[in-house]
């Protein structure tokens, strides 16, 4: 039985010959920029961007296709369909096409979330008042002062969001404020205009080319970790299986007569190579360069005897192969054949337990830690009201007040504070919980928090 937000039906009419060249020409409007410029094809974005992100913006693309008229009759796919098959959907599924078919997408500011329910939303593009929205899954993961791209349409009596849902970051919002001033602002203008429904359709497919440009910038400028020899971090443990017989004492001396192990006790040996200063290769632009230097020159790797195995650890391919061929010429058949595990720098911090074996709250009781974290940061703004933010154009919080600009731009800074603070992961974290309320009534701009 479909549900009532299915879209599946209308999916399928697409296939038509008619309605399919008419898509063609939205979804070159949303993504022809970018798939030109980079000579990259549709589905090479996922391999960038991930599935969940690009069929989130080929929907996008499928709700602005759903509110154009086209040349010909019947102009509208929604129209066309509601009447040729709507007797095939519950009363609900047809209210919600008809919805989106008149739907417009808009930056909305978040606010009140209740996870699992609802969301306050503030339309920043065309003013108003906050609504209420309906929303179960996106309100799980959505923070306070949040900004996403939405279509929110009414469907029997409650608003809700459509399928289409991007989160903007700061620097994405900017770029569509400067994007929509070109379009819509009057000359020499620096504050847009309150923008009508159809200004916002025609200019629909800002939204999502300003997002995946964003999103690509953030992606594509992700510093490479790579080590001094200039191989991409990769760690690889290689586990050597013992041969039976092979004892203790054996690997020992075996492995101590390899030029660069240092043994550290009789379980585990540092592995070290010299390399004169000045002589690593050199980095390129958007890369950082981690490795730990010795006494004895630059630790490439480690050694841990495990039981029956006999564990490497380097940090990329190249390194692990050369090790792989010292251990195999030095022990020769006291070990078997290895098994190699690779893992990349983000699986090997997930996987890493807190030091210790401890976490802060075990460290202290949860109410001491909140208590001193809440003074300090406390402290930290109070001292911050007094300071230059960039934020502010490098004014004051206090100065920036005194002037009704000024106190729009503080209110923003203070909705950034309160939303990266309430993305912490763990939303019992003395951070996750600090109140900024007091600075708010500090500056009086408690009216603007809305």
């Amino acid at each position: 039985m479909p549900t009532s937000h299915d879209l599946n039906g209308l999916m399928k009419f697409l296939s038509r010959d008619e309605w399919s060249e008419c898509f063609a020409e939205v979804f070159d409007d949303h993504f022809g920029p970018i798939l030109g410029d980079g000579d990259m094809e549709f589905e090479e974005l996922a391999e960038v961007l991930g599935d969940d992100r690009v069929m989130n913006l080929w929907g996008c693309a499928f709700e602005d296709f759903l509110t154009q008229d086209f040349e010909g009759e019947p102009s509208n796919i929604v129209d066309e369909y509601l009447q040729r098959r709507g007797w095939k959907e519950n009363a609900q599924t047809r209210a919600y096409m008809g919805a989106l078919r008149t739907s417009v997408m808009s930056l909305y500011e978040v606010s009140d979330v209740v996870p699992g329910q609802s969301l306050m939303a503030r339309d920043l593009l065309r003013g108003g008042e906050p609504i209420a929205v309906k929303e179960g899954t996106a309100t799980k993961t959505l923070k306070q002062w949040d900004k996403i791209a939405a279509r929110i349409v009414p469907v029997r009596g409650k608003n809700i969001l459509a399928g289409g849902v991007l989160p903007f970051t700061r620097e994405a919002t900017e770029c569509l404020f400067d994007g929509l001033l070109d379009v819509f602002g009057k000359k020499y203008a620096r504050k847009l205009p309150a923008m009508r429904d159809e200004d916002l359709r025609a200019v629909a497919s800002m939204f999502t080319l300003v997002w995946v440009f964003d999103a690509l910038d953030k992606v594509m400028n992700m510093p490479m970790l790579q080590n001094a020899e200039g191989d991409e971090f990769m760690f690889h443990d290689v586990r050597f299986p013992l041969a039976a017989g092979a004892t203790q004492e054996d690997i020992t001396a075996r492995l101590n007569g390899i030029a660069g192990m240092s043994q550290e006790n009789a379980q585990f040996w540092n592995w070290s190579e010299y390399m004169p200063q000045g002589e690593d290769k050199p980095k390129e632009a958007g890369t950082l360069s981690l490795d730990t230097a010795m006494d004895n020159g630059l630790r490439v790797g480690n050694v841990e005897l495990k039981g029956g195995f006999l564990c490497l650890s380097a940090n990329s391919a190249e390194r692990a192969e050369k090790g792989t061929a010292l251990i195999q010429r030095a022990l020769g058949d006291l070990v078997r054949t290895p098994l190699t595990e690779i893992r990349t720098m983000q699986q090997m911090m997930a996987e890493r337990p807190a030091k210790g074996g401890k976490t802060p709250s075990a460290e202290m009781p949860p109410e001491l830690a909140e208590q001193v974290i809440h003074e300090y940061l406390d402290q930290h703004y109070r001292e911050t009201l007094d300071q230059p933010v960039q934020m502010l154009g490098g004014k004051t919080p206090r100065q920036a007040v005194k002037t009704q600009t000024g106190r729009q731009k503080v209110a923003e800074w203070l909705k950034y504070l309160e939303n990266q603070t309430a993305r912490q992961p763990d939303r019992a974290h003395p951070m996750a919980v600090y109140s900024f309320e007091w600075m708010w009534t500090e500056l009086d701009v408690h009216d603007l928090r809305r």
